[in-house]
């Protein structure tokens, strides 16, 4: 159901234009968040039927929320296209490759023991010299960086003295793309004189099919980790994924009409902790460690910088080591392309935004790239190998794990014999 009160928010003075990707890149009234605002507007009052070029408009849009940053008014433009794309998941017939496409992504990706096997075939594939015939003839392939096998992410104590006990959210690509994060995340923790509980039960957050319409996928995942996380010793629930952070502190919005949970979806989302969020708050005003010359640049995901209005947080933590130069990236907020499953059903616009992106990123001349968001840095990792450029992509906590990690064994092989 279309809110018309949402709706009625927006005054279309059009300051959102400049800073929404597509009408940047088509230039088009109906490819902008005011013109889509206009489209929603004429479908709830009937005035306008969903044809296929109406919903081809809607599809275009990234969901990145970067008009939400730029409205003055405070329209909630994400619930607007939710609450669209749920409409038209539930009024139109796709064509037959689009809804293979959706299909699939949603049978994969949100299925953590499903991705876990798709990822090891992935990983069996490429040990073998084979990957590389797939990236060849499916574009989404190239997406898939070299795999590794890394351990399972497990709860873990505090070093030394416990001065907090928090949860973390395992995730769904983070956990089985990119589980060297998760990983990073919790030895920074325990660092930091925090335990980290891993709650079973946990699964996807519902981002996935919140972008592709499927409203009530969301809310089925949502109560499953309500519940999964109701037991957890932790105080906050540290999230790696920007995407699953927003998702998730968005869950009383969610089932904000579900009696039985929504008191406990607002709680849940209350506890919910981006990990550059959480870390800040933990290390000390003038904390800085010595670290290996880099120089460095940073990618603001769209569902922190637009989604949480986490900007400062992870640069804090950049700025916190001390061999690294951080350069600031121009258009540092405008999406990669990535956007959920975006770079999955539009690869053609996800292409022209990913190469902006490395354009900006080569302009730097930084040696390494930190992005919070899994997807984000499995685009921009391609749109670099497609480009030809040598630039680790890495998340701000890998960076801080690894010169906590330096700074511990340097005082360990220095420390006097007893």
């Amino acid at each position: 159901m279309i809110n018309d009160a949402l709706l009625r928010q927006c005054v279309h003075c059009g300051l959102c234009l400049d800073a929404c990707p597509t009408y940047v890149e088509l230039g088009t009234e109906m490819d902008s968040p005011r013109g889509r605002i206009h489209l929603v507007e004429a479908i709830s009052q009937g005035t306008l039927d969903l044809t296929p070029e109406v919903v081809r408009h809607m599809d275009l849009c990234l969901g990145c929320r970067a008009c939400e940053t730029a409205c003055p008014a405070g329209v909630q433009y994400g619930q607007i296209l939710e609450d669209a794309r749920a409409h038209i998941e539930e009024n139109t017939k796709r064509p037959l490759v689009q809804r293979l496409r959706r299909q699939m992504t949603l049978a994969v990706f949100p299925h953590p023991r499903r991705l876990r096997v798709f990822v090891t075939l992935v990983r069996w594939l490429q040990n073998l010299g084979l990957w590389s015939l797939a990236e060849r003839w499916v574009a989404a392939a190239s997406l898939f960086p070299r795999l590794h096998k890394a351990p399972s992410l497990q709860s873990t104590a505090a070093v030394g003295p416990e001065t907090e006990r928090v949860s973390v959210l395992r995730g769904c690509v983070a956990d089985a793309v990119q589980p060297q994060v998760n990983l990073a995340a919790v030895r920074v923790l325990n660092r930091c004189g925090v335990s980290a509980d891993v709650p079973k039960g946990q699964g996807c957050c519902g981002a996935l099919h919140l972008h592709a319409g499927d409203r009530e996928g969301a809310q089925r995942l949502a109560r499953q980790n309500i519940d999964a996380f109701a037991g957890s010793e932790g105080s906050a629930v540290i999230v790696t994924a920007a995407g699953c952070g927003a998702a998730m502190k968005e869950y009383g919005e969610l089932l904000a009409d579900d009696e039985q949970y929504r008191t406990r979806a607002e709680q849940l989302s209350r506890r919910i902790r981006d990990v550059t969020e959480y870390i800040v708050e933990k290390l000390p005003a003038d904390f800085e460690l010595p670290g290996a010359e880099a120089s460095v640049t940073y990618h603001d995901a769209c569902h922190l910088a637009h989604g949480q209005g986490i900007r400062e947080q992870p640069r804090s933590i950049l700025r916190s080591i001390g061999g690294l130069t951080l350069t600031e990236l121009g258009e540092s907020d405008h999406c990669c392309g990535s956007a959920g499953s975006y770079n999955l059903t539009e690869p053609e616009m996800a292409r022209t935004l990913a190469e902006r992106k490395i354009k900006n990123i080569a302009a730097t001349g930084a040696e390494c790239v930190a992005v919070a968001n899994p997807g984000c840095a499995l685009q921009i990792s391609a749109g670099l190998k497609s480009a030809g450029l040598s630039v680790r992509v890495v998340h701000p906590i890998e960076l801080l794990d690894e010169a906590m990690a330096a700074t511990a064994s340097k005082s360990a092989t220095t420390k006097p014999n007893s």
